[in-house]
Formats: C-alpha cells, structure tokens, sequence
C-alpha cells in the first residue's frame, strides 16, 4: 500500500523536532538540570549571579580558577553572637531602615552597603570609617570572603543581630522585600516574612535547614 502523500515528510519533520525542554531551573554556565536547592556562581565581569550545578561549582571554588572570571558562594552561615551596635554607630552608617547587608566588591576595592526596598537594593553612602571600627570590633566579619559572602545585620526594637551568609542569600531577602513591602514601614505582612526570613537563617546558622527550603 502506497504512503499517504506528504506523511512521511511530515514523519521526517517532527522527527527533526528538538525534544522538549525539562521544566525547571538549570546551570547557567552549562545548561545542565539543578536541583531547587542548588549553588550559585558570581560572574565578576558582568556582576551577576548564575545558577550553577555541583560540577561547575566545583571548577570554579579553587581561587583564580578561569583567570578569576567566575566564583562559587560558598554556603556559609555564621551568626555573630557578640555583635553589639549602638544608635550613633547606626546612624553613621546612613542606613534609613533597621535592615542592611554588606560585603567586599574586590574589584572596587571597598565595601558596600546596600539596604533594601520596595525598588530592589539601595547602595547606602557608607562611611567606611564607621565601618572599619565595628569590623575592628568583630574580628569574624574580616573572615568574609571578598565578593560571594555578605554580613546580614538586622536592628530592630533595640536588638542588633548579624549574621554571615552567602552572597545570594541577601540578595533572596530583597527579593522577598519588594515582593511584599508596602507604605513606609513595609507592613505586618513584609515583616512577618522578613521575621521567617531571619529564623531561617538562625536554623542554617545552626547547622539546621528547614525541610523544604529552596535556597
């Protein structure tokens, strides 16, 4: 019996069809599936963060691999138990709200401070001396790693807390923050997340992840 005239051409077409794509997130350097709990690059050059799967996490922890182009965040999580700081050290530091994180962009050769917003990240006029004396204060935030780790300092009702995290972690917290945040103050919503937020990052601080978390 004859072919029906086209079918196999047709045949031949969607055998040419790529495969469909797997749903999900996926390595940014080589495209491979990664878990939802999965590892971040830093792409130095272009200042952005990468989703990354182990392998290539892996490739680029040693220092100076690829020339320095690329640096795996590391999965650190430290709560500074000391950490003390009073209304005149805050305002110095010319952050707006009780909320802020910094770290070391090596390339500027300075630290940052960045609080957030409803608009994303804000870069606060940091004055560096202000800094430098509660960083000569607290010995554990010269241990952060230039560019991939951040100090995470909350201040709120009189209590100062601060916590060593990954790079991508402060920034999830802003993502959170301009999911959510409304008027002035942010609302009862915003801080009921930004208080789980925090009681996330007390139980990483632990060694204890919640089940279910996807950072």
């Amino acid at each position: 019996m004859d072919a029906v005239p086209g079918a196999f051409a047709s045949l031949q077409r969607l055998l040419r069809k790529p495969p469909p794509q797997v749903p999900g997130e996926r390595c940014d350097y080589c495209a491979e599936p990664v878990e939802p709990e999965h590892g971040h690059l830093i792409d130095m050059q272009a200042r952005r963060i990468m989703c990354s799967c182990r392998p290539c996490a892996l490739v680029f922890q040693p220092s100076g691999a690829a020339q320095g182009r690329y640096k795996t965040v590391p999965r650190r999580y430290r709560e500074i138990s000391d950490f003390a700081l009073d209304d005149a050290a805050w305002e110095l530091l010319q952050i707006p709200i009780g909320l802020a994180f910094f770290f070391t962009n090596s390339v500027e050769a300075r630290t940052i401070a960045l609080y957030p917003g409803p608009a994303g990240a804000t870069e606060s006029e940091l004055d560096l001396a202000a800094w430098n004396e509660i960083a000569a204060n607290h010995p554990a935030l010269a241990t952060l790693e230039e560019d991939v780790e951040a100090a995470l300092v909350l201040r709120r009702d009189g209590v100062t807390r601060c916590f060593i995290v990954p790079i991508d972690a402060a920034y999830k917290l802003v993502g959170v923050i301009r999911l959510s945040w409304k008027g002035f103050d942010g609302g009862a919503d915003a801080w009921e997340r930004i208080e789980a937020f925090f009681a996330e990052i007390g139980e990483r601080s632990q060694g204890r992840v919640p089940a279910g978390s996807r950072w």
